[in-house]
């Protein structure tokens, strides 16, 4: 079986154009619904993650922040390129 890479950019735009934010749990399941659940992401500090993986690590990074329970993108946190 034949893994998809995609830069985590291209997850970090599909939430950012979401009409709402979303806990967690649903955000993975729309990044593994949008891109497949056998896709495997990379950003400029990590590689080789899953759905799950690279939403924690967004959250870790403070791209992805907490409001109410959901997870809304941080613009001031973007990488520039």
């Amino acid at each position: 079986m034949t893994t998809t890479e995609i830069h985590g950019h291209e997850a970090i735009a599909l939430i950012r154009a979401l009409p709402a934010p979303l806990d967690r749990p649903a955000l993975v399941q729309l990044i593994e619904n949008h891109f497949g659940p056998t896709t495997r992401f990379f950003t400029c500090s990590a590689a080789d993650m899953t759905a799950a993986g690279l939403v924690a690590c967004l959250v870790e990074r403070g791209k992805l922040i907490s409001r109410h329970g959901k997870l809304v993108f941080d613009p001031t946190r973007g990488c520039g390129h």
